[in-house]
């Protein structure tokens, strides 16, 4: 049985005091049936993790390097999350994909650094709006999670897939839970035949996840919770999802 998870992905937003307030509403409202995380800016990543030490809530960073070290000005590597005691980083979030031109090869590079150091990447896929109008939806997310499984090789098992359509990323649309379920089920497939562990993997839904819609979408059978935007920034709507899949 695939336990539900639930992360937040605060983008580039936050600040001290809201980033305190936003947490304290979390905490307050544990226990969840979920497993539950917040992917936060490399600079709060101090703080997030002073404020959640001892609690079942885990944090992670939204970026990583491909390297170890080095000459890579602006860059933080694996060992130094692992040092914060992350959790989990995002890898290959479209908005790394599109404005920072990341490859597949360095999206499955960065997978593969984060791994080496105990860091679950969450491994982001989806399609463009032009893609799935041209019928091209399955192509996509079965080429960027190739490249990946192919660099984890037996590692690859140990990931969380994201499915996140470009589409629906803070747009207020959203992939009905049929569209979603078809990808994931795809996903799955892939994973089995890739792994022989695919019906152990957690595999999300990210796009325009909100309280009204988490619980359909989470009572499909390939989807294991949310990768969650814009709604991870209130406490009532993130904790509101995180309870969603209980429902």
């Amino acid at each position: 049985m695939r336990k539900t998870l639930v992360v937040g992905n605060w983008k580039m937003h936050g600040s001290r005091p809201a980033n305190a307030e936003l947490l304290a509403g979390v905490l307050a409202a544990r226990p969840f049936l979920a497993d539950v995380a917040v992917c936060v800016p490399f600079v709060y990543l101090t703080e997030t993790a002073a404020t959640l030490a001892g609690s079942d809530i885990r944090w992670g960073a939204q970026d990583v390097s491909a390297h170890m070290q080095g000459a890579y000005t602006g860059e933080v590597s694996a060992p130094m999350l692992a040092e914060f005691g992350c959790r989990y980083v995002l890898v290959g979030h479209s908005e790394r994909r599109a404005y920072h031109a990341e490859s597949d090869e360095l999206v499955a590079a960065k997978a593969q650094a984060a791994l080496g150091k105990g860091v679950t990447p969450i491994v982001c896929v989806g399609e463009t709006l032009a893609e799935r109008e041209a019928g091209q939806t399955e192509a996509v997310v079965k080429r960027q999670l190739s490249a990946v499984i192919h660099t984890l090789a037996h590692c690859a098992a140990e990931m969380v897939v994201a499915y996140e359509p470009v589409w629906a990323i803070g747009t207020g649309r959203t992939a009905s839970p049929e569209q979603a379920q078809a990808v994931h089920a795809v996903l799955r497939a892939q994973l089995q035949a890739a792994t022989g562990r695919g019906d152990a993997m957690r595999i999300l839904y990210g796009g325009s996840v909100k309280p009204d819609n988490a619980a359909t979408l989470f009572a499909q059978p390939d989807i294991d919770g949310g990768l969650i935007g814009g709604a991870a920034l209130k406490a009532a709507d993130f904790v509101a999802i995180c309870r969603a899949q209980a429902a």
